[in-house]
């Protein structure tokens, strides 16, 4: 009786073992600590705090899930974590201020936004040689690029800005005007349209991936809420259920957008400074960055309720999500 016990107590703690190392882990990028938290999805407590260079934003990961690239704008570098030993293993040379960064969906290419120098650099991911540099317009920020790698995308904060290039010839293909100080942009998961939020303008506008012509432009109206508070920063989407969700900065929400409609379903009430999105790799669970409550809001999906507050460092910013 005795070994069956032993035996029952060990399958046991092999699913509980099972189920942790397939649980979700969340990379969060604290501005102002020099940090990034690293999260357990499933218990949602604090794994590690590793030390990475000053001003860490833009943070993605890479398509295999083994690197975690942060932007350290301050020390004009890129730190890659390795997200099994939870450490910085290298560093990439980028360029003066990288603000926000890119990566090709084959993982080979960092796209990064020179904010003081209004450039694009493009960085080969493995060797951090340098493949190439685009002028943009004034303060470029949100990188963004298509599933065949053939479009690439960055907005300009003030030139007010979605400027389309070809990473494989180096050139720009349009300019497209939007509404003031744009600061994140999307391709939607067919392709066929960008979405870009522009965070003073308070819109978020949908630009046709062929045309290059913006065929749409979502407001939001808050009750209770300052218009000039509603500024619009991270994007998720969430095909399976046609919604995107759209943080909404200073208004302290995130916005409900139908995928095909373009109507705004509701809001849901979040920390303060809400800035980026992440979402879960079953995407049951949304992550809500709030820059000056110093947490990540944890959303049910198919309630839309939030589930939880999670305190992480000083002024989150960004966040990756690994499997």
């Amino acid at each position: 009786m005795s070994g069956l016990f032993r035996v029952l107590m060990i399958v046991v703690a092999m699913g509980m073992e099972l189920k942790t190392a397939g649980a979700d882990t969340l990379f969060v990028s604290d501005e102002r600590d020099n940090t990034v938290t690293v999260l357990d999805g499933t218990s949602l407590k604090t794994v590690k705090t590793i030390a990475v260079g000053r001003r860490p934003r833009g943070i993605v990961i890479t398509p295999d899930f083994k690197e975690v690239l942060v932007c350290a704008g301050d020390d004009n570098r890129i730190d890659v974590i390795d997200t099994q030993t939870l450490t910085v293993t290298r560093s990439l040379n980028p360029g003066p201020d990288p603000e926000t960064l890119g990566l090709s969906p084959s993982g080979k290419t960092v796209y990064i936004a020179n904010e003081d120098d209004s450039m694009l650099s493009m960085l080969d991911r493995v060797s951090g040689k340098l493949i190439g540099r685009i002028a943009v317009g004034i303060e470029p920020e949100g990188v963004a690029v298509n599933a065949d790698e053939t479009i690439a995308v960055v907005v300009s904060e003030s030139s007010s800005m979605a400027h389309f290039f070809d990473p494989r010839t180096q050139k720009l293909i349009a300019n497209v005007l939007v509404d003031t100080r744009p600061r994140v942009v999307e391709f939607t998961p067919d392709q066929r349209h960008v979405w870009v939020a522009s965070e003073v303008g308070g819109t978020v506008a949908v630009i046709n991936s062929a045309s290059k012509e913006v065929e749409r432009k979502i407001s939001f109206d808050i009750p209770g809420v300052r218009s000039e508070f509603i500024q619009p920063e991270g994007i998720r989407f969430v095909p399976a259920t046609n919604t995107v969700f759209v943080a909404l900065g200073r208004a302290n929400r995130v916005a409900v957008v139908g995928l095909q409609d373009y109507q705004v379903k509701g809001y849901i009430e979040v920390g303060r400074r809400v800035w980026q999105l992440g979402l879960s790799r079953d995407t049951n669970t949304l992550y809500a960055v709030n820059g000056l409550t110093n947490d990540v809001s944890v959303i049910d999906v198919p309630t839309r309720k939030v589930r939880q507050t999670i305190a992480v460092g000083k002024l989150p910013w960004g966040i990756a999500i690994a499997p």
